[in-house]
């Protein structure tokens, strides 16, 4: 379940329904789906897809999505580092980011124009769509691993556009764990 910091206010949300107001008045979609025996830990990710398949085919509807991948990320992945280098910078992208998280954890910290920086830890059973143009960068937890469902408009349109702001390293990376704050060491690249 999700974890929302407002830095700026010391202020921390576990309430998944507080949560997912305080996100929308930002504009940014947050959502508890179910994540229960409908698929087995470690299942192939046509199996995950077929699975979830009603949730997948009614988010495409609302946001005009056109496929759904499933990335699994552990600390053997190939290229980690530079996977995650890509990440942990402020950047935009051209279409929404959209993750239902199956497995694992990570935290978006959201720059968004109408409040202060905010980081939500995302786990199992969350989904979170961070409109196109939205500022934000992303860290996995210490145990570095993710297993989610992504959904695009445009494969193509992922990219991420950096701001070079700096704005990132003003945070640390953090894990809030069941609602405290358990900071992590960011790796550097």
């Amino acid at each position: 379940m999700a974890v929302l910091r407002i830095i700026d206010e010391n202020r921390t949300l576990t309430d998944s329904a507080v949560i997912a107001e305080c996100l929308a008045a930002r504009g940014i979609d947050y959502e508890r789906w179910p994540v229960d025996d409908r698929v087995a830990a470690g299942a192939p990710a046509d199996d995950v897809l077929n699975a979830y398949r009603s949730e997948i085919d009614a988010l495409k509807a609302r946001g005009g999505y056109v496929t759904a991948d499933v990335i699994d990320v552990t600390p053997e992945t190939p290229g980690l580092e530079t996977m995650l280098a890509k990440f942990s910078r402020e950047h935009w992208h051209d279409e929404d980011e959209v993750r239902f998280i199956i497995a694992g954890n990570g935290v978006f910290h959201l720059h968004t124009p109408d409040g202060p920086v905010v980081a939500i830890e995302v786990g199992s059973g969350d989904m979170i769509r961070v409109p196109r143009g939205t500022l934000h960068w992303f860290d996995l937890c210490a145990d570095r691993r993710i297993r989610a469902i992504r959904l695009f408009q445009d494969v193509s349109g992922w990219t991420p556009h950096y701001t070079d702001s700096g704005e990132e390293t003003k945070f640390l990376p953090v894990c809030f764990g069941a609602g405290y704050l358990r900071p992590h060491t960011r790796t550097e690249i």
